[in-house]
């Protein structure tokens, strides 16, 4: 008797164990167990592998720093998202560049990243953008995460979202909530190492940035004047490879100093190609070789801005900011 019911414990357990399973097999399935979040790193992109260091930093340390939440990276830039997707096929490519990721090489569109994590049940999402300022590629990310949360489903608990939230950029954005102008001084910052090897070299520190030839670029100069009062023993300019301030000002600028030695850097997340044709390359056309033209000695830094640790750790403090302004536990 005592066997019996033994076994007969067992059989109500082994049930119940079955039932829990059936039970709870169609939400395994659908990816939809409650409160997943996840964060999603949107960048311009690259092309380049090598510079493709710097976004991958910043993705190893934000899933660091958020170590219970997904992580994915997405490439607002419609052609390197096209690049990566025909290298996939590649042989010769892959066989060359053993090393890049798969996440890189299938790399999505932040529209397409964010409905991915959606359908595999993630509510709570934050996309925090790596692009400098607030200018085309913010303008446009943040048109897109305002739209998904302009949907309106007729039953509530089918709506996509919990929550669907924008980071600031680098050098913040308008609004009362943070004031732009701190975040231009905490950036000013995060570059201290690169003043150190200007005043090394005893030379000035220029930046390239990306720019844009329709839409206002003001925050590179913002940049410039914050740089300038937090260091004023250093000589810096800031230009952009498109729009203002052009090439011109920056030649403008050297030449009122009359710096014989300049260090050159992007200020840029990656140092792709901008940086290493436009800013670094040989051709005449080059801030290269348009400085040397000038008797200037040239050192340039291929190295972007998502390869410095305190830059990235700006990134991840917008992710708190945005986290704790929406109620979001990460």
């Amino acid at each position: 008797m005592k066997r019996t019911a033994t076994m007969r414990k067992m059989g109500i357990m082994v049930l119940a164990a079955v039932l829990l399973m059936a039970f709870a097999a169609p939400a395994f399935a659908t990816g939809q167990e409650e409160g997943k979040k996840a964060i999603v790193l949107a960048s311009f992109g690259t092309s380049y592998p090598s510079a493709l260091v710097a976004i991958t930093n910043i993705c190893k340390e934000v899933q660091n720093a958020f170590p219970d939440v997904e992580v994915r990276t997405a490439f607002t830039s419609n052609i390197i998202r096209k690049i990566w997707h025909e290298r996939q096929n590649d042989k010769k490519f892959l066989d060359e560049n053993k090393d890049i990721p798969k996440e890189i090489l299938y790399v999505k569109g932040p529209l397409a990243t964010i409905a991915d994590l959606q359908d595999e049940g993630y509510k709570t999402i934050i996309v925090q953008p790596s692009h400098i300022y607030q200018g085309e590629e913010y303008t446009d990310l943040s048109s897109y995460v305002n739209g998904l949360n302009a949907i309106d489903t007729i039953k509530a608990e089918f709506m996509p979202f919990d929550k669907l939230v924008l980071g600031r950029p680098l050098f913040g954005k308008n609004g009362k909530e943070y004031d732009y102008h701190e975040d231009l001084n905490i950036a000013a910052e995060a570059v201290k190492a690169d003043v150190d090897l200007a005043q090394k070299n005893k030379a000035a520190l220029v930046y390239m940035g990306h720019g844009n030839d329709y839409y206002c670029t003001g925050a590179y100069i913002q940049f410039q004047q914050a740089l300038r009062k937090m260091y004023p023993d250093t000589s810096i300019i800031v230009g952009a490879v498109e729009g203002f301030p052009s090439l011109d000002d920056v030649v403008f600028g050297l030449k009122h100093t009359k710096m014989e030695r300049v260090v050159v850097k992007p200020l840029m997340i990656v140092a792709g190609d901008h940086a290493t044709n436009d800013m670094a390359g040989d051709e005449d056309d080059s801030w290269k070789k348009t400085f040397e033209a000038l008797g200037v000695k040239v050192t340039p830094v291929l190295e972007g801005l998502g390869q410095n640790p305190d830059i990235v750790k700006i990134f991840i403090q917008h992710i708190k900011d945005v986290a704790k302004d929406n109620q979001i536990e990460l």
